[in-house]
Parts: C-alpha cells; structure tokens; sequence
C-alpha cells in the first residue's frame, strides 16, 4: 500500500520561488511540504556566486549563495514545513494527489493547495558537431566551478549576451580561464550593459550578429567556427571565422519546466519572451486549475529576485485560500506586487511586460484553455 500524507499546501521544487512560497505559507501557521529532487534547496542559487542587484529588501549586495543559505536556515527552523530531499513529483492525479518517488518508496501527497515551483532546464543549440565533449551548458559550467572547484577548461568561448552567459563569463576571467569571446545571434547584447562593460574591461570581443556553424576537433572541443548572420538571422557565407579554444559554453536560454501543469489540466500558451509554453494565470500566480499556484522559472524565465517575490505572492495567497489569513496579508501582497512590478521596469523588463500580457485575462484563459492538446 502506498502511503497517503495530507497537508494544507505542497510545493513542488524548493528553488527561490519555491522556498519564499514555504516560508510565507508557513509563517500565517499552514502545514507545508516541499518536494525537492537534489540533495538540498536553493537550486539556482545554489550556483550563484555574484552580489544581487536591486534594493535592500530584494537582497541586493548579497551573493545568491548566501540568500541560498539564509533561506535554508529559515526554513529548518520552521515546525511546520517538512522537506523531502531526493524527492521527485511523479505525477498529478484527478483526485488532486500527486505521487511523489522519495527513500525508493512512492508517496500520496494530498494537499488543499499546490504550488508548482519546478523551474527551467536549459536549451541546446544546433550546430556541427555540438555533442563533442567540452560543450556545455552554463548551468553545468557554473555546478562545475562555484560547487565543486573543477574548471571546465582553458580557453572558452561562450555563446549567449544575456545576463547567465555575461555573468558566467566574468566568473571564468575571475578562476583564471582565458574567454575567447562572447557569441550573441542577436543584433543587441541582452543582458545588463554593467556586465557587458565588466566583459569588455578584460579585452574580451564580443560579437553580436554571429552564431557558431560547428565546434571544431575529433574527440574533445579544439576550437569552434563562427559565423555572422543576417537581418533574419540566416549564416552569411563567407564570414566564418575560427576561434581556438577547448570548451564551448552554451548560454542561449532556458525553458519552463511544465510537464506537471499540462498534466493537471492548466492553460498553457507559448510565449516565447518567457521562454516557452507557460500557465495562463491570474496576478496571484494562481493557474486555470483552482488548486494550483505557479512561481518562478516554470510561470516564465526571469531573474531569481522575481522568483522569490513570485513566490512570496503564491505563499501568501495559496495560505489565505485554505483559511491561514492575517491582518496584513492584503497589504503585504499589495507590496510584494509593487516590489514585483518595480523590478520588471525600464528597458531591460520590457521583454518580460510584453510576455506577461499574454498570460493574463479571462479571454485568454478561454481561448488558450486547451492550447497545449494542439
């Protein structure tokens, strides 16, 4: 028999979102369990070893390890979170349980809430030749040197302006690793211009309007062959330039990770400025399933500030629904949401605005509630 555990709220991932979710559920008194597939929380920030930007209250100058660390803390000395370690979410069933695989036994999870904070994988890139060994992703090269002391290699070249292939760039110069140069297909560097100018400082190109046509060697990465692209982003023959180095860094974006929301019936649509298929939900972060909250990476890619306060504002919102209410839950939410919409300003959250609006609305919701049969 398998055993069947109730509580008030699961969430499911115990990354940012998922762990800001725990700690404002638990903290109006709700009964909570996170399921975590590693052997410890924090995912991305686990990784990061750069000083945040922002504002006090978005832990700017403070090192996404260490929010790691602070946030862990917190939640081991909450009583009424319970967190499964090497625990995978196997699967959401009609009589609103999800089966969970944990100490090689499958558990029953049946909660009032859910709240579905499984983040992104990262996305490959076609091109000759990229199965060779010393072609990674960021999110490996970044396990690799800020967990575990390995380099990846000696000379990189990294493909990817946003802000995961700015950063990680900078961390290699900072381990003593020659980078090459910066790839991006796009005509404009995506991330913040204070990392480019870091890149920049050191003497590393970066150049824009290119893509790799192949990595180049026979049993391990020797270098690769770059190409410049047109206004449709097609390869200009002729242009190719080789670039010696031993590994090639991929950090050309991530995707959702939403195989649990399709499964339990939640509106999906694509949108490609929050990297791919997400829930259409509502500004708490509530989904089409009325059980189901979403934050962070799986509701659309974004930074790890924007995870937290997400799932501060599913937290909050998904304890308010079984019944855990405070005095200030209005306001605190009206806070969180300012907080929200202060980090998305400017120019570099215009991608982000323009993505949001897709997911929001009745209309959509009724328009795209079976757009991911399709």
């Amino acid at each position: 028999m398998i055993l069947l555990i109730n509580t008030d709220l699961l969430v499911i991932g115990g990354g940012p979102a998922g762990m800001t979710a725990a700690l404002k559920a638990a903290k109006r008194k709700a009964e909570v369990i996170i399921v975590e597939r590693y052997h410890e929380l924090g995912g991305q920030l686990t990784k990061q070893t750069h000083r945040f930007f922002g504002s006090k209250s978005e832990q700017a100058g403070t090192r996404g390890i260490d929010i790691a660390r602070g946030l862990t803390k917190e939640i081991q000395n909450m009583s009424e979170i319970k967190v499964l370690t090497e625990a995978t979410a196997q699967g959401y069933y009609e009589d609103k349980i999800v089966t969970v695989s944990y100490q090689n036994k499958f558990r029953k999870i049946r909660a009032k809430r859910i709240i579905i904070a499984t983040g992104a994988s990262e996305k490959m890139m076609l091109f000759e030749n990229n199965d060779l060994p010393g072609v990674y992703g960021a999110g490996a090269i970044q396990t690799l040197m800020n967990l575990y002391g390995i380099l990846p290699g000696k000379k990189v070249i990294m493909v990817g302006a946003g802000n995961i292939g700015l950063i990680v760039s900078y961390q290699l110069l900072q381990a003593g690793v020659e980078v090459k140069a910066v790839i991006e297909a796009d005509s404009e560097i995506g991330g913040y211009l204070v990392h480019a100018s870091k890149i920049r400082r050191t003497g590393v190109p970066i150049y824009t309007g290119h893509s790799v046509k192949s990595a180049i060697g026979e049993s391990s990465v020797k270098g690769a062959e770059i190409i410049k692209l047109d206004e449709n982003w097609q390869m200009i023959t002729g242009t190719e330039r080789f670039i010696k180095a031993d590994t090639i860094c991929l950090a050309v974006g991530l995707r959702p990770l939403v195989s649990l929301l399709i499964q339990a019936d939640c509106a999906m649509v694509y949108v490609p400025e929050l990297g791919g298929d997400v829930p259409i939900r509502d500004e708490n972060l509530k989904t089409t399933n009325d059980q189901i909250f979403v934050a962070g990476d799986a509701a659309g890619i974004e930074e790890a500030t924007a995870a937290m306060l997400e799932g501060e504002i599913a937290g909050l919102k998904a304890a308010s629904e079984i019944g855990y209410l405070s005095e200030d839950v209005v306001e605190e939410t009206r806070r969180l949401k300012r907080e929200l919409k202060k980090l998305r300003g400017g120019p570099i959250g215009r991608k982000i605005r323009r993505g949001l609006s897709k997911v929001r609305g009745d209309d959509n919701v009724k328009k795209n509630r079976y757009s991911h049969l399709r």
